[in-house]
């Protein structure tokens, strides 16, 4: 008989798994708290990390360092390489920055980035990543929930917009204060990554209101599912059968064991290109137009991300069109590429990723004597190949229209070089980018027409921009040459598109014509005394997510504010995801009517 002072093995196992627990559990109640701190001492102080709330702050992630320390000993959880050396850094910079401040370690506090001293902006940082990470793995249960995956979807991006919303409503994240409506536009302007704003972005925020933007705008780009289905999987180890069934329709991923290898690319693939595009940015402007090093580093980097994010914010007054930054034309091709790079498409990039990796291998299998060299056919499937071939007909087309049109125009008086970069920085961001290198009210007529279309067109499937997508415009073009030529169904690169892609592809050029006619509506008539070409470029910009304007958007009433936000909201998640959330899926028809012709034409 098993005396009462002793307990089994199992017994023991399962407290200890407890206390594990526990332990978790006070991680996560720590982060939220310490984020809930940062919030109210960033916001509403104006000395940052001092006093008793500076003391505390610091307390909890001197805590917070222990919680984990005892988590990465406690072999409750599988460590993966990676998710170890993470956490081991997390620690030791935990446990750095307490004793920093509790000035046991001193450092230089000259250097800054904005008004924050380094350090700071860096402790900063390192908090909204943990609440991040704790926040996702409480993600990862949402869609156990009973609710529609496009429903989830567009739940997230609302989520994002409210937290925007309240974030830059805080008394330190404006120069003069910001009303509800105000940032209710500039949040959802930043989640869609759509740039239109009502407040200068480079007067009206400060360092902690454009850095809130930046967040936004970031999160908003790649999708929140994305960030908390990667983080929330990195530092929980795991997926939930709903969670794969979920991310492999969220991140059209066929393979299902996949599916952690593809939002690692992702997120990868983000930040390098951000980081290139910041690095080279910051190496090549003209050092002589900022304050300081820190300036410079923010520039940089806030201008790579809202360049390939397709956001079109900028920490200037009048962008890139700002004094001194207008002749950076090296800095304008780069932001470009970064736009390209973006909009193109996730499913374009791995798939060349994949068809890259398969030369490379098999190429030195064969060098090597390996074996033989295997060919894969069609790595770049018609989608891809689609989407590809769009896009650089758009661009070409962009860049000649604009080229010819705008020769007496915005590109008088510029060197060779200068009509190059503007020509072709003037085909690319109207494709859901927003950035302006030219004084948008001195385009040419046929320039605005010109980008019109292709703010309609916008982006590609699968990328951080909106607009109807070029896959969408390419397969009713596609269908219409079919028709002409007296065929049954589409056919291109020896395959044939299915009537299923067919009938979305009207149906989301349908419900963009209704969106974008029923906003120029409205806004015409909340606001009668505002010119009709000014209002449908404004509505078109905020359907496709783009941010370019002819300087309108700080006149718009109220009214008119919140019927661009909903368009601005509508275009980026997308009218057809709105539709198959809110109405009831027909279930499997077990009947066929007889079938009768419609006259068209």
């Amino acid at each position: 008989m098993e005396s009462k002072f002793f307990t089994s093995p199992d017994e023991r196992i399962l407290k200890i798994r407890k206390l594990f627990e526990l332990n978790n559990t006070i991680i996560q109640s720590i982060s939220i708290l310490a984020f809930a701190i940062l919030v109210f001492d960033l916001g509403f102080r104006e000395e940052v990390h001092s006093g008793i709330v500076g003391k505390l702050y610091f307390s909890l992630l001197l805590i917070l360092s222990f919680g984990y320390i005892v988590r990465l000993f406690s072999k409750a959880e599988k460590f993966r390489l990676a998710r170890l050396f993470v956490e081991i850094c997390i620690i030791l910079f935990l446990v750095f920055a307490s004793l920093v401040n509790f000035q046991i370690i001193e450092l230089d506090n000259t250097l800054t980035i904005g008004n924050l001293q380094v350090k700071a902006f860096f402790v900063n940082l390192l908090v909204f990543v943990l609440f991040l990470i704790e926040l996702s793995k409480l993600a990862l249960n949402a869609n156990q929930l009973r609710i529609h995956p496009a429903m989830v979807f567009i739940l997230s991006f609302l989520l994002v917009i409210l937290v925007g919303t309240v974030l830059l409503s805080l008394p330190n994240a404006t120069v003069s204060g910001i009303s509800f409506i105000d940032a209710l536009f500039t949040s959802t302007s930043a989640v869609c990554v759509t740039g239109l704003i009502v407040l200068d972005t480079s007067s009206d925020f400060t360092f902690l209101g454009q850095f809130i933007i930046m967040m936004l705008f970031q999160i908003g780009g790649l999708g929140m599912m994305t960030f908390t289905s990667f983080f929330g999987f990195f530092f929980k180890g795991s997926y939930s059968l709903q969670n794969q069934l979920f991310l492999k329709d969220y991140i059209n991923e066929e393979n299902i064991g996949a599916i952690n290898s593809t939002l690692l690319k992702i997120i990868l693939f983000t930040l390098l290109t951000e980081g290139v595009a910041a690095l080279m940015i910051s190496s090549i402007i003209d050092s002589n137009l900022f304050e300081n090093k820190g300036d410079q580093l923010f520039f940089s980097v806030f201008h790579a991300i809202s360049g390939f994010c397709n956001a079109g914010f900028s920490t200037l007054g009048n962008g890139l069109y700002e004094a001194g930054f207008r002749e950076e034309y090296t800095v304008h091709l780069i932001i470009s590429f970064a736009i390209i790079l973006g909009g193109i498409g996730f499913p374009v990039v791995l798939g060349y990723y994949t068809y890259l990796k398969h030369v490379l291998v098999g190429t030195k299998k064969l060098i090597t004597g390996e074996e033989d060299y295997k060919h894969i056919p069609r790595v770049a499937n018609v989608n891809i190949r689609l989407i590809v071939y769009t896009t650089m007909i758009l661009l070409v087309v962009g860049f000649v229209t604009y080229w010819i049109f705008e020769s007496e125009h915005t590109l008088k008086g510029l060197s060779g070089y200068g009509k190059f970069v503007t020509a072709f920085f003037g085909s690319v961001t109207p494709r859901t980018a927003g950035f302006n290198t030219v004084d948008m009210s001195a385009l040419a007529m046929p320039t605005v027409l010109i980008y019109l279309i292709l703010m309609w067109i916008g982006a590609s499937p699968g990328s951080t921009g909106g607009g109807l997508k070029t896959s969408t415009i390419a397969v009713a073009v596609l269908n219409a040459i079919s028709i002409a030529k007296g065929k049954n169904r589409v056919e291109v690169f020896k395959r044939q598109i299915s009537n299923e892609t067919l009938r979305k592809a009207f149906a989301v050029i349908l419900l963009s014509f209704l969106v974008i006619g029923l906003g120029v509506f409205l806004v015409l008539l909340l606001d009668p005394e505002l010119p009709l070409i000014s209002v449908a470029f404004e509505i078109f910009s905020a359907f496709s997510t783009v941010g370019l304007s002819l300087g309108i958007t700080g006149d718009l009433s109220t009214g008119s504010k919140i019927v661009v936000s909903i368009i601005m909201f509508l275009g980026r998640v997308g009218t057809l995801t709105v539709l198959i959330a809110f109405i009831q899926k027909a279930r499997t028809l077990r009947y066929k009517y007889p079938e009768e012709g419609v006259f068209i034409t």
